[in-house]
């Protein structure tokens, strides 16, 4: 791919390469390893997020906020504090994990429970999340292919 499509992909805020750049000095060895690295971790973390609960989601998510900010993946990074705080928010709510959640809300058409809501509104926060990460991993596919 052409540098001046790479340039308006990175202009959709999936991962600054400028900002790659500075953080491994200009090493595109380096910048390759780094990459890749992220690519794997956020895969794993998201399928984790899923059959979690929400203080391990919380986690989850900062874990991998920290990890996009050092790449430049400001989508990702935005995406998992707002799952950081989704999750915060139902903490509370116990132990039960998304995927619990999920299953005993469609068992109750009602949808009157604030635990049901709670898991809800964390599923969605994972789904946006997983599309910010689905789009950087997009890209460091092209990146890492280019050398």
């Amino acid at each position: 791919m052409g540098l001046n499509a790479m340039d308006s992909r990175d202009r959709g805020g999936a991962i600054d390469r400028q900002h790659l750049q500075r953080m491994t000095s200009g090493d595109r060895g380096l910048e390759q390893e780094v990459l890749c690295l992220f690519d794997r971790q956020a895969a794993l973390l998201i399928e984790r997020m899923r059959d979690s609960n929400a203080r391990a989601i919380g986690a989850l998510a900062h874990t991998l906020k920290g990890s996009a900010v050092g790449i430049g993946a400001g989508r990702v990074a935005s995406a998992a504090e707002a799952a950081e705080r989704v999750a915060a928010g139902a903490s509370g709510d116990g132990g039960q994990n998304i995927s619990q959640g999920r299953s005993q809300a469609s068992n109750h058409a009602s949808g009157q429970g604030t635990s049901q809501d709670s898991s809800q509104d964390i599923s969605q926060a994972i789904d946006r999340l997983a599309e910010a990460v689905d789009d950087a991993r997009a890209l460091i596919a092209v990146l890492v292919a280019e050398t």
